[in-house]
């Protein structure tokens, strides 16, 4: 355990105050104890050291102009981890919330999560401090184009290829992209999660959330059971949340919450996934609106939430799928969870449940999906995007479901596997990170000192 140790001091002396970063490597690190006590070759290529630096970070500001006319300035980030298996992938995240520690720690589980698709790509993640709410199209539209002002020296369709993330859909991907094809004068997969119109994939939008949940049902029909009848907690209301809760439906499961920034909605009946989308989606409003058509449903506002956790996770269900943020899901919420008889938590997001929470659902013995295996059918997809762009064609929508199933199953498998050849079976979160971390470390060996 000392390697752990020493590791996350000297993160804390050369990377100071950023406390997402330290978590994400030390629950990494935690796992991987069993392959890196008896291993030289990992010891004596000093591959923890390499891996928890990224080969490089790329810190920017993004001056814009409001349509007042008023000047602002915020931070702009591109983390590129590691490329030892690929050109560097993974998402912007346009948030107020945006700092290098929640760069570097999307960043750093990027790399696991890449790896874990067996596809060619390496870790990287990016964003900016800016929050894309109550701001015009007009707005957004200069926001982003003096965003890639500067990151367009950075990027490329063999180089990094970046996606959408919280706060960065299609529309932002195309006003990206427009000054991305100005500045460099190419047509090219520079980006991932663009509109059908110009190279995007079918079934992108959708990946993550039914990755998850496919993700789940191979987990519970590994016990031989399936989400066919169960009730389910789901937290968020973007793209991850909606698709969540549209293949629930489609697997003959009941999603009955959702939130969003200002609160959490419950609707005992099951989620009208329809008007969410279109609240969401289209009009941008809160979900507190859906009450207006549904009075048997319920709203609670994030101000009346439980001291210790999130509203989302103190209703009565089979299953949990955090499809929102990191740290959402509290060791209270977990424990919550377990004694009103949860048999699944499958995250949708990127490190949604705090260590204390994971602590707590392994414990319990549950069926729990990590983020970095149950959420990785959103990069996926964009690798699959990747290679339609790479040689002009479209695939269909089932064509890429398809690929999609087989890529989280072929995950899942892998990680089932890893667990029980360390003697942990069902440990998903120790499968994953050893199974991840042995495909990337062994190419780094592979390319020398880099």
């Amino acid at each position: 355990m000392n390697y752990i140790h020493d590791t996350i001091a000297h993160l804390k002396q050369t990377s100071p105050a950023q406390c997402e970063f330290y978590q994400a490597v030390e629950e990494v690190l935690e796992s991987l104890e069993p392959i890196l006590e008896n291993s030289a070759d990992y010891q004596k290529n000093a591959i923890i050291q390499r891996l928890v630096e990224p080969e490089r970070q790329i810190m920017f500001r993004v001056p814009w102009v409001d349509d007042d006319g008023n000047i602002h300035v915020n931070k702009g980030y591109r983390i590129e981890f590691n490329s030892s298996l690929g050109p560097y992938k993974g998402g912007l995240r346009f948030h107020p919330s945006v700092n290098a520690s929640i760069i570097k720690f999307l960043g750093f589980e990027q790399i696991f999560k890449n790896a874990l698709t067996g596809l060619p790509i390496g870790g990287g993640k990016g964003g900016a401090n800016f929050d894309p709410k109550g701001r015009s199209d007009s707005e957004i539209m200069r926001f982003c184009q003096s965003f890639i002002n500067e990151l367009y020296r950075h990027i490329g369709p063999t180089t990094d290829v970046p996606a959408g993330d919280i706060g960065v859909g299609a529309r932002e991907i195309g006003y990206m992209f427009g000054q991305y094809k100005r500045l460099t004068g190419r047509y090219d997969g520079a980006f991932t999660g663009k509109s059908l119109l110009w190279g995007g994939s079918l079934a992108r939008k959708e990946a993550t959330g039914y990755g998850a949940v496919y993700f789940a049902n191979y987990m519970l029909q590994d016990n031989d059971d399936s989400l066919k009848g169960k009730r389910c907690l789901v937290s968020g209301a973007g793209n991850v949340a909606i698709y969540a809760m549209e293949k629930l439906y489609q697997l003959e499961a009941k999603p009955i919450t959702c939130s969003d920034s200002s609160g959490t909605l419950y609707h005992e009946s099951g989620i009208d996934v329809a008007l969410v989308k279109k609240l969401k989606e289209g009009a941008r409003e809160s979900l507190a609106v859906y009450l207006e058509t549904h009075s048997d449903a319920k709203y609670i506002a994030c101000a009346d939430y439980p001291s210790d956790g999130h509203a989302v996770w103190r209703f009565v269900a089979d299953a949990a799928f955090p499809c929102a943020t990191q740290n959402e899901l509290t060791e209270a919420d977990a424990r919550t969870l377990i004694s009103n008889g949860c048999i699944l938590v499958c995250e949708g997001a990127n490190m949604p449940s705090t260590k204390e929470a994971v602590d707590v659902l392994l414990a319990a013995k549950i069926a729990y999906g990590p983020g970095k295996a149950a959420n990785a059918g959103g990069v996926a997809t964009s690798q699959l995007e990747m290679a339609q762009n790479a040689s002009m064609q479209m695939w269909t929508f089932e064509e890429v479901d398809t690929k999609l199933q087989q890529i989280m199953k072929n995950i899942f498998d892998t990680a089932s596997n890893t667990a029980a050849e360390f003697d942990q079976p069902g440990n998903l979160v120790l499968g994953a990170n050893i199974a991840a971390f042995r495909r990337v470390a062994d190419a780094m060996i592979e390319q020398g000192v880099v």
